[in-house]
């Protein structure tokens, strides 16, 4: 007679739980501190401008003005209340986070241009290369003795361009009309003109 007792039982692999992907802002070329947020972001939503021009006096078969395409904006978002906290290790948010986080709207010690640190935002993927437009946090967390221990932060970044970054001394930009600078430098000083 046949017994289900004896039946072998299938044993389940464990899934394995893939490594969390922390979002952080890059500092570009060293330039400063990483900024590791200790919690990711639960949304990321991004503004772009376009921008366009119109001239009085200047209608169509609507009677309305007619437009140009005059450029793009950069690109500019907010990261919404990041939290860091301390609490566990017992010791500041400022000194642990905060101080970091405020570099970037600091001056670079050494660049030769007086800018703020250019950051690379990534989650996964590389987003953008940017700047920090604006920074506000708040301490609403304190230990006993006064050591902050939690701080929600607002970050606002711009996009700059990769290719043309702030404190770059040539732009990537070309056309016809730009100035050869390497011609122009081969040319003889000329005296002006004289009226």
């Amino acid at each position: 007679m046949y017994s289900n007792t004896n039946k072998p039982t299938f044993i389940e692999p464990q899934k394995r739980h893939a490594k969390l992907e922390k979002a952080k802002l890059k500092a570009y070329n060293g330039e400063s501190d990483d900024i590791e947020f200790m919690f990711n972001p639960t949304e990321l939503s991004f503004t772009r401008a376009v921008k366009w021009e119109s001239k009085q006096g200047n209608r169509g078969s609507e009677l309305l003005p007619k437009v140009n395409f005059s450029g793009v904006e950069p690109y500019k978002f907010t990261l919404k209340q990041l939290l860091f906290d301390t609490y566990e290790t017992k010791k500041s948010v400022i000194d642990e986070h905060i101080n970091k986080i405020k570099k970037g709207v600091e001056t670079v010690k050494g660049a030769s241009d007086k800018r703020p640190p250019v950051y690379i935002l990534m989650w996964k993927d590389e987003y953008f290369y940017c700047v920090i437009t604006s920074l506000t946090y708040t301490l609403n967390m304190f230990l006993t003795d006064g050591t902050p221990v939690r701080a929600m932060v607002d970050i606002s970044l711009q996009e700059v361009d990769k290719n043309n970054l702030p404190g770059g001394k040539k732009s990537s930009s070309t056309g016809k009309n730009r100035t050869n600078n390497s011609h122009a430098k081969s040319l003889p000083n000329t005296p002006p003109d004289k009226k």
